[in-house]
């Protein structure tokens, strides 16, 4: 185990057997490769033997297109299914949702942001955390003559100031409401109260939980915490297959959600001379087209692999590494005292992930210049990941962009560039990301942690 000790450690690492072995066996690429991966949120690792089983299945097999009766569409449709039951079972939600298929996490945002009914009398809340795939709903209500609103966070834990959110949901209600906020901060790696789904489902609002960054590491009960629409995306869960996800859809609010057109697959009766149609009533209404029905059945398989190890211990291994880091990355110093990293959020584990975000400064103390430190990590085979990160609402509070510095440049410039904006507010933007799995090892972080501290006195 490595210590969780949030005071002063001795910075050593023990060796935990399990996941070492585990990374021997599925991970091997890694070493062999020499690469030092910090970037598990961005995209999560897959293991070797997940794309053997897969392989095999692929070449034993023949599959059609599953919307036919015949031998091999029927073969793709049992195993699509298969695989959909399997995500209910494993979110333990197979009574009360619907489980569709999208692209990705993104793919599954978008579902919710076209069909729910937006219009003058609806209200739509955000923290200040989303991903853009969320913010990006806002247009869809603002389109329709939608009120949004962003509900706050503090900026030294870069949690919800939950007072001011209690305020928002109990005065801006309408007749449709939808609040959105992610289980974990996909840039901070926050962990946000999940009671807030009850809490504003009390009061009269609908649920969106973007899951995407929590699920990979943190068990989620869906009968415990029942929003009404969460989307996961499975290859930050176990790395393959990438391009698909899932929008889970609450069966007791899935008629709210009205599809503003038709496609292959979504429609049980369609007619030309007489425009009608008749959408189907689960979750091929939204499964527009054909879906991916080579790759879905590898996703029975990948949650397999993940309950063979225990979603628990995923958890505690990686909030033990997280612990570690935050308490080295802490004490690392200028020769003057100062510190070296500027970290972001709270400084221990008690309500994040594995996911860390700060600024090296210089020895006097100010912020150097992030695409620079990630040139110098890439030349060493170091994967970590810098900017904004998808999340301008993360950035805008820990570099303290006011709504006037933004309206000042929006108003002097026709077009805008991430650079552009820097130099014309005089403010840094951008920080450093590193995240961690559960194959992380004591190698990849001293390699992390000596590449740190190359910039002492600088």
């Amino acid at each position: 185990m490595i210590s969780n000790s949030q005071s002063k450690t001795e910075h050593t690492l023990q060796t935990d057997t399990f996941f070492e072995e585990l990374r021997l066996k599925d991970y091997k690429r890694i070493d062999k490769n020499k690469q030092f991966y910090f970037d598990y949120t961005g995209g999560n690792l897959y293991p070797e033997s997940l794309i053997d089983k897969h392989h095999t299945f692929l070449k034993e097999n023949v599959f059609g297109n599953p919307h036919s009766t015949n031998p091999t569409s029927k073969l793709a449709t049992e195993k699509v299914n298969e695989a959909r039951r399997a995500v209910l079972e494993y979110f333990n939600a197979t009574d009360d949702y619907f489980c569709i298929f999208t692209p990705n996490a993104s793919g599954a945002l978008k579902i919710v942001g076209e069909c729910y009914p937006f219009n003058e009398n609806s209200a739509f809340v955000l923290t200040f955390d989303n991903h853009n795939s969320v913010n990006g709903l806002r247009e869809f209500c603002k389109n329709k003559n939608g009120h949004f609103t962003y509900a706050p966070m503090f900026y030294d834990t870069l949690q919800i100031d939950e007072t001011k959110l209690n305020t928002i949901l109990q005065t801006e209600k309408k007749l449709n409401n939808l609040f959105a906020f992610p289980a974990q901060s996909n840039v901070s790696g926050i962990k946000h109260d999940l009671s807030w789904i009850k809490k504003a489902k009390e009061k009269g609002w609908d649920v969106l939980l973007d899951a995407a960054a929590f699920v990979p590491t943190s068990p989620l009960d869906l009968k415990q915490h029942p929003a009404d629409f969460v989307s996961v995306s499975f290859y930050k869960i176990f790395g393959f297959p990438t391009g698909i996800g899932c929008l889970l859809v609450k069966k007791d609010i899935y008629p709210k959600l009205k599809k503003p057109w038709f496609a292959g697959g979504t429609v049980s009766f369609a007619a030309v001379q007489d425009p009608i149609f008749k959408l189907q009533n689960d979750h091929e209404r939204f499964e527009d087209g054909t879906v991916n029905y080579l790759h879905i059945p590898a996703i029975k398989n990948g949650l397999d692999y993940i309950k063979s190890i225990g979603i628990n211990k995923i958890n505690n291994r990686v909030k033990n590494i997280t612990a570690y880091l935050l308490d080295t990355l802490q004490n690392l110093k200028h020769s003057n005292g100062k510190p070296l990293i500027q970290i972001y959020g709270p400084k221990n584990t008690d309500v994040r992930g594995g996911t860390i975000i700060f600024n090296i400064l210089n020895s006097k103390g100010e912020e150097m210049p992030y695409t620079a430190i990630e040139e110098q990590a890439n030349a060493k085979n170091i994967s970590i990941r810098t900017g904004c990160f998808c999340n301008p609402g993360i950035d805008e509070i820990t570099h303290c962009i006011s709504t006037t510095d933004l309206a000042k440049y929006y108003s002097a410039k026709d077009g805008a560039t991430f650079q552009e904006m820097v130099t014309y507010l005089g403010k840094m933007r951008g920080a450093v990301r590193i995240s961690v799995g559960f194959i992380t090892n004591k190698n990849d972080l001293e390699t992390l942690i000596n590449f740190l501290k190359t910039y002492k006195d600088n």
